[in-house]
């Protein structure tokens, strides 16, 4: 079985996102919607696949990341996030929330053995460019 075949996503916390993400825009050309920028790819086994990587700016604030006291999350994609999560709990990895299902994808959080919270993710659907 797969598990994780590439990064979905890096998220971090600042003082002001929208600051940071305008800064990002104009002096490093990133397209920023609401949650940040999405860097579009191809899957190298199957071109006709797109994968897409976001990058995210969160306020320092935020409760997204808890349990976690880290200023930073990764999303990794995932396949079979059903069967992943459950052999993850037969080996004992904490799962800190059911898995939450979107029209774009299926997400679950973990911990890793330091308490970083690591999110995982599967995309829904293969979307062309």
């Amino acid at each position: 079985m797969k598990k994780v075949t590439g990064i979905g996503g890096i998220f971090f916390k600042c003082d002001d996102p929208q600051k940071m993400k305008d800064w990002y825009a104009q002096h490093l050309g990133l397209p920023m919607d609401a949650y940040g920028t999405t860097f579009k790819w191809r899957d190298t086994d199957d071109p006709t696949k797109e994968g897409t990587t976001v990058w995210g700016a969160f306020d320092k604030n935020t409760t997204y990341f808890e349990p976690s006291k880290k200023d930073f999350m990764i999303n990794y994609r995932v396949e079979n996030i059903e069967e992943l999560v459950e052999e993850l709990k037969h080996n004992g990895v904490t799962i800190l929330d059911d898995i939450a299902v979107y029209d774009y994808g299926k997400f679950v959080h973990i911990l890793d053995p330091e308490g970083n919270s690591i999110e995982l993710w599967e995309d829904m659907g293969n979307r062309s460019l």
